[in-house]
C-alpha cells in the first residue's frame, strides 16, 4: 500500500482533515523562508491535536544543528526531513528517524546521490527550481528515477488529485508527498482536495 504525507500544515483543522482522510503523515515546515512555516508553538498545538498513528514530520532547510535540537526539545516530532545541502552526518545527529530530499535535475545520477544517504529511512525526490528548496508545485521527469532505488522512495513535486494515480502507476513509490496540490492558498489546505488526494492514493487501482 502506498502511503501519503500532507506537507505544509499550518493549522490544527487542516491536520485533522488529513488524519481523518487517512493520511499517514503530516509535514510541519521549520524554514522561515517558506510561506508555510510554523513556529514551535504552532507545531506543538498541531501535534497535540493529532490522533494516534499519524506521523509528524519536521522539515528543515540547512538549519543549524543547535536550532534543530532547540526545536526538538519542545516539539515532539516523530521524523525529520532535510531539504537543503545537509550531509549524511548532519541528518543523523539528532536521534530521530530521518529522510533526505533530493531535487532532481536533468542528468543527475539519482541512485548515486541516494546511496550517499544510506542511513536515511527514505529518499524524497522533488523538482529542482533554482533558489527554491521545495514546495514548487512543479513536476520533474519521472523517467529519471532509477528502478530499485537503494532506499524507500517518497515522490513529491507537482502532485495533485488529478495526477497522483498516474504517478503511482508509473513510479511505484513507497509514499507520495503533497503540499501545494491540495491548497486553497499557501499554507491553507482545501479539505475536499485533501480527502480526494488521500482517497486516490488509498483506493488506487492499476491503470
Amino acid at each position: 500500500m502506498v502511503r501519503s504525507k500532507i506537507c505544509g500544515i499550518t493549522r490544527i483543522e487542516d491536520a485533522l482533515v488529513a488524519a481523518e482522510a487517512g493520511a499517514d503523515a503530516i509535514g510541519l515546515v521549520f524554514y522561515e523562508g517558506s510561506p508555510r512555516a510554523v513556529t514551535p508553538a504552532q507545531a506543538r498545538e498541531i501535534i497535540a491535536a493529532l490522533p494516534p498513528f499519524v506521523t509528524s514530520v519536521g522539515l528543515f532547510v540547512d538549519c543549524p544543528a543547535w536550532r534543530i535540537d532547540e526545536i526538538l526539545a519542545s516539539v515532539p516530532l516523530d521524523m525529520l526531513q532535510f531539504h537543503g545541502q545537509e550531509s549524511p552526518e548532519d541528518c543523523a545527529r539528532h536521534g530521530r528517524p530521518w529522510f533526505k530530499a533530493l531535487r532532481v535535475r536533468p542528468g543527475d545520477d539519482v541512485q548515486a546521490q541516494a546511496r550517499a544517504y544510506a542511513g536515511a529511512s527514505a529518499i524524497l525526490l522533488d523538482s529542482f527550481v533554482p533558489g527554491v528548496p521545495g514546495g514548487t508545485g512543479q513536476m520533474f521527469d519521472w523517467s529519471q528515477i532509477p528502478a530499485g532505488l537503494c532506499r524507500p522512495l517518497i515522490l513529491a513535486g507537482g502532485l495533485t488529485v488529478e495526477n497522483v494515480e498516474q504517478a503511482i502507476h508509473q513510479v511505484r513509490p513507497y509514499a507520495v508527498d503533497v503540499s501545494g496540490g491540495v491548497e486553497l492558498a499557501r499554507g491553507i489546505k482545501d479539505p475536499e482536495r485533501v480527502r480526494a488526494f488521500v482517497a486516490r492514493v488509498r483506493n488506487r487501482r492499476p491503470l
